[in-house]
């Protein structure tokens, strides 16, 4: 079969494609012919590494996120059967084999039906960005641990950067479960991604007196921040927050791994300040995100392309380091590897 790998860390011009053996599934394992992959920040950033080339133990195959079409199930394994089209998540994370590849094999509980109406596009999309805006949505602590349609009803959601992926499923997810959201953005051209992706109010950032504004349209404050640059916005979400609101930060600007918290103004608010990884979070944390963002791709919540405000780019697998390079350049919407 063919698959990308890398052999040590570095630009992407270790990405190399080749043949390599087909993996079979084990006990309690499945395995997917993947259709589409999907490329996130984390890929690249995880095959740069420290820039300085380091060898591998193991040739390494990019790629946490992905969908396909089950083709081989091990011993035990009952959620699904061979024929059945499915999502996957964190197929890379701590295992030599991501999604830049033909077939998979991954462990039952990373594998997850995706209804038949609903694209590969969509399931290729959903992985790291849907499951971290479940976790920046629900760290909230009047937040349900799972989201589930209105479950959110009366809550105000700020969502930083609504044109990017995490973004985008912050909106989508939060609009399904009944939040009234607002959005920051930088441009016309995203704040009409931001509403496409169903925002009911964008501010652009870049105008004078963004708090003013979003005061304006939340004057009880927002209940939730999805912050996706905290070093630059630390003190507009505090100023922004609603007594007792969390502000859920789930990436840095790169160059600026710190930030500077307004403490006396987060404490006169009890403020929350929760850091997000989706890959570290608990067991049960991660299972209630995969069932919510199932549930809300049953419900036609999650939809992308640029009508739905997730513009796609395609790569086919050959061209796998150049959707690395386009991820890391900072191309709006989401990246695709087509393998079928």
């Amino acid at each position: 079969m063919q698959a990308v790998t890398y052999s040590s860390t570095g630009d992407s011009d270790v990405l190399v494609l080749g043949e390599r053996e087909e993996p079979h599934a084990g006990p309690g394992q499945v395995r997917v012919r993947i259709h589409v992959s999907g490329v996130n920040p984390t890929d690249w950033k995880s095959r740069r590494g420290s820039g300085d080339k380091a060898p591998l133990p193991r040739p390494q195959v990019p790629n946490q996120d992905g969908a396909g079409v089950v083709d081989e199930v091990g011993d035990g394994v009952t959620s699904v059967r061979a024929g059945d089209r499915v999502w996957v998540w964190d197929a890379a994370y701590q295992r030599p084999d991501g999604t830049a590849q033909e077939l998979v094999v991954l462990p039952e509980r990373q594998v997850v039906a995706l209804p038949d109406e609903v694209g590969f596009d969509v399931g290729a999309s959903l992985g790291i960005p849907a499951l971290t805006a479940h976790r920046a949505l629900t760290s909230y602590e009047h937040a349900p641990t799972e989201l589930s349609r209105g479950s959110l009803e009366g809550r105000t959601v700020l969502v930083a950067g609504g044109a990017g992926a995490v973004g985008h499923a912050a909106i989508q997810l939060a609009v399904w479960a009944g939040a009234t959201v607002v959005s920051t953005v930088s441009s016309h051209d995203k704040a009409e991604l931001a509403r496409a992706a169903g925002a009911h109010h964008v501010v652009n950032y870049t105008d004078p007196d963004t708090a003013q504004a979003i005061g304006a349209l939340a004057p009880r404050g927002v209940d939730i921040v999805v912050e996706v640059n905290p070093a630059a916005n630390a003190e507009l979400d505090v100023r922004v927050a609603a007594t007792g609101a969390t502000i859920a930060v789930y990436a840095d600007t790169p160059g600026e791994s710190e930030v500077s918290v307004p403490v006396r103004p987060s404490m006169s608010k009890n403020l929350r300040w929760q850091f997000v990884l989706t890959y570290t979070t608990s067991a049960d944390v991660k299972d209630a995100a995969v069932r919510a963002v199932a549930a809300a791709v049953a419900d036609g919540a999650l939809p992308v392309g640029v009508e739905h405000g997730l513009p796609l780019t395609r790569f086919p697998l050959a061209e796998t380091a150049a959707a690395h390079d386009a991820v890391e350049g900072g191309i709006v919407g989401k990246v695709l590897i087509d393998l079928v």
